[in-house]
């Protein structure tokens, strides 16, 4: 009778397996990233920049199945389906969200590959170039760019788009743009999704996108502080604009009670421009007197009780 043979799992994979269960047990978030596509020399940079933030990880994801296991940590086992081929795993003390956002600061620069979808309009500004006259004047020439020569050097004359947005860049393209080192991708850890093991939550499809949240802050702002002015509320915001509003309000009352015209309706040398009415001419232009004493009482006797309301409607 033949008996069992035994497996035997060697060393490496068995301290592998202990080392990734303890980083479950105890960091805050462990993060799936992709790293598809990234060449190791961008890898190593990102790993560097993250030094200090977050301990990362490529492991089989056969290893990353056992360490989950071998925790004891059941909330964690749905992180599972998650982890793919080409990902690193992230353990961090970090927040989730916190995480991915030193992975979106953690990107660099790359260069452009023929048959790439251009992320937005790539252009060859106008301006003076390092390239000499040569087979570069006619490469620039089959992309339609103008240009002349100074000082030995080719200058591109007027800026041109070589890729639209969303559209296939050509070999042509790639080629010059790598030749004029012009980046216009971005490299880095791509978050796939992220859980808390402080809270048994998993977070799916992380995006976080700085300048869009800023430009909403700024949009949000405005809105804020124009209803707030409308209101009256007084803040340290709000201040300034709330005084030169009531500034506003008490130079309109002094004119009504004294009778002098609106500094924004008078044009040219002492003319005034006079609301327009249907059945009178678009301007009407008069020279602009000293009110006669009748005229004075007048005004002021007619004026008062509208202008008290004013007041009382601006200060209370």
């Amino acid at each position: 009778m033949k008996s069992k043979q035994e497996t035997v799992v060697p060393k490496y994979k068995i301290e592998t397996t202990k080392e990734l269960a303890e980083l479950v047990k105890n960091k805050k978030t462990i993060l799936i990233a992709s790293i598809k596509d990234i060449p190791a020399s961008q890898f190593q940079e990102i790993g560097k920049k993250l030094r200090g933030k977050a301990i990362v990880k490529v492991p089989k994801k056969s290893l990353m199945f056992r360490a989950i296991d071998f925790s004891g940590e059941e909330s964690v086992k749905k992180l599972k389906e998650q982890i793919g081929d080409s990902v690193a795993v992230l353990f961090s003390d970090l927040d989730s969200f916190d995480l991915a956002s030193e992975l979106e600061s953690s990107k660099s620069p790359a260069k452009a590959k023929a048959g790439q979808e251009a992320p937005e309009d790539i252009e060859i500004p106008e301006g003076p170039t390092d390239l000499v006259p040569g087979p570069a004047v006619s490469e620039l020439g089959a992309l339609g760019i103008q240009i002349q020569i100074e000082k030995g050097k080719i200058s591109i004359k007027e800026a041109k788009v070589i890729a639209k947005q969303g559209s296939k860049i050509s070999a042509g393209a790639a080629a010059l743009m790598s030749k004029l080192d012009i980046k216009p991708f971005s490299v880095g850890f791509i978050p796939v999704c992220a859980f808390d093991t402080k809270e048994g939550k998993l977070y799916l499809n992380i995006k976080v996108d700085k300048k869009g949240v800023i430009e909403g802050l700024k949009i949000a702002y405005n809105k804020a502080l124009g209803f707030a002015v409308e209101i009256g509320y007084v803040s340290e915001d709000t201040i300034k604009f709330l005084i030169g509003k009531a500034n506003a309000h008490v130079n309109k009352i002094h004119r009504i009670m004294t009778g002098t015209p609106d500094p924004a309706q008078v044009i040219g040398n002492g003319e005034l421009s006079l609301p327009r009415s249907r059945s009178e001419p678009e301007v009407v232009e008069v020279a602009v007197e000293e009110p006669k004493e009748e005229i004075k009482e007048k005004i002021k006797t007619e004026e008062k009780a509208p202008a008290a309301k004013g007041l009382g409607a601006l200060f209370g």
